[in-house]
């Protein structure tokens, strides 16, 4: 069974940082696209930054500059650096991988439980 654990989450003072972290564990063959998404209170989910297996990076235009997704595909683990932060950044932040493992036979979605980031004014 896939999991994926995230942590680095907590309480900040707006311009100030975080590094979000993604560890995905399990019968695992393969992880190919895997991302960070954040819900505030009261909206949608969003996409905030996703990775590709070969390392390209794309970005909600809202954290264009600010944020950096990077992963380590040896430790099945994806990053979030969070510079510069906003209240408005304010959410749980949730990462998301798309992972082959046995005893599937293709991709499949999984999702962590999230980790809440709360940034004060």
């Amino acid at each position: 069974q896939v999991q994926l654990v995230e942590s680095g989450g907590g309480l900040v003072q707006a311009g100030g940082s975080l590094r979000l972290s993604c560890a995905a564990s399990g019968s695992i063959v393969s992880i190919n696209a895997m991302g960070w998404y954040r819900q505030a209170p009261g909206k949608q989910r969003e996409l905030v930054a996703g990775i590709t297996s070969g390392g390209s990076t794309n970005y909600a235009d809202s954290v264009k500059g600010r944020f950096t997704i990077s992963r380590d595909n040896a430790k099945n683990t994806v990053y979030l650096q969070m510079n510069s932060l906003k209240p408005e950044d304010t959410a749980v932040y949730y990462c998301n991988a798309a992972i082959l493992a046995t005893p599937h036979p293709y991709a499949i979605d999984y999702w962590g439980k999230g980790t809440l980031v709360t940034v004060s004014s």
